[in-house]
């Protein structure tokens, strides 16, 4: 069994208040969860309006299943037009037991 995580830092230039950023950031989030039916949240930076952090897990039988998932999930937050990707940072944790 391998865990996934990733955290994705976001760039929203457009978001003039937190409701347009909270907008942008839960379409991605329902998007990422229903597509993709990984955890995912918003988990940092709730109080600025163009900056936003959302961390995403999920478990498979593989580092490669994984590293295929993070890829799309990468591809999803790029075609985001309202949003840039500042940081994307995925880790693979394995059970060695």
């Amino acid at each position: 069994m391998v865990v996934a995580i990733a955290v994705l830092e976001l760039h929203l230039p457009s978001a003039r208040s937190l409701k347009d950023k909270r907008r942008v950031v839960k379409g991605l989030v329902d998007r990422m969860h229903a597509r993709f039916r990984v955890s995912v949240a918003e988990t940092d930076f709730h109080d600025l309006h163009q900056r936003a952090e959302i961390g995403v897990a999920a478990v498979g039988r593989s580092e490669r299943e994984l590293d295929h998932l993070m890829s799309e999930l990468r591809r999803l937050a790029d075609d985001e037009v309202e949003a840039f990707v500042a940081r994307w940072e995925p880790q693979y944790l394995e059970d060695r037991a």
